[in-house]
């Protein structure tokens, strides 16, 4: 007859094994686990604006239009700062600063936004603002001007693919369509930002103040 005593002898070492082979396949599935959680997190988007030069900062939030005055505000607070850093962002109704003339003749932008030029009168066929004809408004407010002064520039994505959906029936093309010719056609050195409202979070972070470009009404 077998020894009771040998059995639970021999059936502790199995029992131990098993055990300890148990523990470690949920360790390896625990640490994998975790693993994959960390190689899932999520971006939180490009290093933008990067570091900003100078002691004063301020960032501008272009969400209209606003007859130009956004761009009049950015030249106001360079001229007498001449060391400082201007942040403007496009988005919601501002997006169209970003875009460069042809887009603004294909998609009729100047009719479809009620811009009127101020060299022709009419609805704008052209962006006003940038690389405008000599004469024309402040040759200081323009987005070619204070891009060479040191501006930093971003679009807001999501009004991005918003505004060039609306626009799309005017062009006779898709929204998806319109969506690639709008990004490829943004004024140069505009970076395409995540929203526009995390575009002005990154901008306070980095140390700028903030000014509204919104309606003076």
């Amino acid at each position: 007859m077998r020894d009771l005593n040998q059995d639970k002898a021999d059936g502790t070492p199995r029992r131990s094994f098993f055990g300890i082979a148990a523990m470690s396949a949920l360790g390896l599935f625990g640490f994998a686990t975790a693993t994959a959680h960390a190689q899932a997190a999520p971006s939180d988007g490009p290093d933008w604006p990067g570091a900003l030069k100078g002691r004063h900062k301020q960032l501008f939030d272009v969400y209209t239009i606003n007859a130009g005055f956004p761009l009049g505000f950015v030249n106001n607070f360079i001229t007498p700062n001449e060391s400082a850093t201007a942040v403007m962002i496009f988005r919601h109704q501002g997006l169209p600063y970003a875009l460069n003339s042809m887009i603004w003749a294909k998609y009729k932008v100047g009719e479809t936004f009620k811009i009127i030029d101020p060299e022709t009168k009419g609805p704008a066929v052209k962006n006003p603002w940038f690389e405008p004809k000599a004469g024309v408004g402040n040759p200081q407010a323009t987005l070619d001007r204070l891009a060479v002064r040191g501006a930093v520039m971003g679009a807001c994505g999501v009004a991005l693919r918003g505004q060039s959906g609306r626009l799309a029936p005017n062009a006779g093309v898709t929204a998806e369509e319109a969506l690639k010719e709008f990004t490829a056609n943004l004024i140069p050195g505009i970076t395409v930002l995540p929203s526009g409202t995390w575009g002005v979070n990154r901008a306070q972070e980095a140390g700028c103040t903030y000014c509204a470009g919104g309606s003076t009404d």
